[in-house]
């Protein structure tokens, strides 16, 4: 990343609004570019709702071209759990429906701060246990991977360990995109990608910071593994993992040390840091060459292959593929 680059950056973070103030606006504006942007034309796509106690969870389905049935990707959004929806993601999830050959289930669960902690991952887990039995689509459980970005990440890796606390069903797969995965994002976490890259790469420490109080019902929550995995005593019995964090992330450091405590428990797991990324780098186009690696990575895992090139292996020492 060039200095132009950098200085871009950091002058367009400096621009960042107060999201305990601003989160109702960043809603409306994330809504409007999703209808300016329009309805993908070449899927088939529609929406369905699955009940939750006392609500309605909207999941809106994206099945690609072809002759299935299709594996599904059941995939929890972005947004720091306050912002983010099926609308906003609409284009992510159709791209990644025809980049994958997978069905794509995107899960619209309820937001803070409106709805604060559990009631997300208890939507996502809902909406889970209903794929597993088969109720929403005919689709082979064994063929069901978890998918999530950011805070999706987060509830990906939390649903997965619902599943094998309660029992009902247990995912064979999981895809943790940059995820936030730990509970301290201020000058006292441990993981240094939180002082590099918490003040001049868009996602800020800070945001991070208010989201999670967003998020939060209470201060024990900062001390639940199911808010943040990687307090998890037990973390053994989970999924076969990929994690993707980006160069650039502040999240960077806790995504790649779960993936590690992962494998010490026994989990197959795969770590990839994507070169010169930022946080949310998903969010593009899918021309641009790290949505375009990623996909590659993401297909060599779904078809069970290692997600890293054989020269990528040359880059173990610097962090890159691992």
């Amino acid at each position: 990343m060039n200095r132009a680059m950098r200085a871009a950056l950091k002058a367009m973070t400096a621009l960042n609004p107060d999201v305990e103030k601003s989160y109702k606006a960043e809603r409306r504006v994330e809504l409007l570019m999703a209808r300016l942007r329009g309805m993908p034309t070449d899927y088939e796509m529609w929406d369905r709702k699955i009940t939750c106690g006392n609500h309605h969870v909207p999941v809106r389905i994206f099945q690609p071209r072809g002759v299935g049935p299709f594996p599904l990707l059941l995939f929890f959004h972005g947004g720091g759990w306050v912002t983010g929806g099926i609308e906003n993601y609409t284009g992510v999830c159709a791209d990644l429906a025809k980049a994958t050959g997978h069905v794509v289930a995107s899960v619209d669960y309820r937001l803070a701060p409106e709805f604060r902690f559990p009631s997300a991952p208890e939507d996502c887990y809902a909406a889970a246990k209903e794929f597993f039995a088969g109720r929403i689509l005919p689709v082979d459980p064994e063929k069901i991977t978890l998918i999530g970005d950011s805070a999706g990440g987060n509830l990906a890796a939390v649903v997965s360990l619902m599943a094998r606390d309660r029992g009902e069903f247990l995912p064979r797969r999981q895809i943790l995109m940059y995820p936030a995965v730990f509970n301290d994002h201020g000058d006292g976490s441990p993981f240094p990608s939180v002082r590099e890259n918490g003040t001049e790469y868009l996602l800020t420490s800070k945001r991070i910071q208010s989201f999670m109080k967003l998020y939060s019902s209470s201060k024990k929550d900062f001390s639940n593994p199911y808010f943040a995995p990687l307090l998890a005593n037990d973390l053994s019995n989970q999924p076969r993992t990929l994690i993707i964090t980006a160069e650039f992330c502040p999240l960077r450091d806790e995504g790649e040390f779960y993936g590690k405590k992962l494998r010490d428990a026994g989990n197959d797991v795969e770590i990839y840091r994507m070169k010169d990324a930022l946080h949310a780098f998903l969010m593009l186009p899918p021309r641009f060459i790290h949505v375009k690696r990623a996909y590659q990575v993401i297909n060599r895992f779904l078809s069970g292959g290692t997600s890293c090139h054989e020269s990528d292996q040359k880059m173990d020492q610097t962090g890159q593929c691992r």
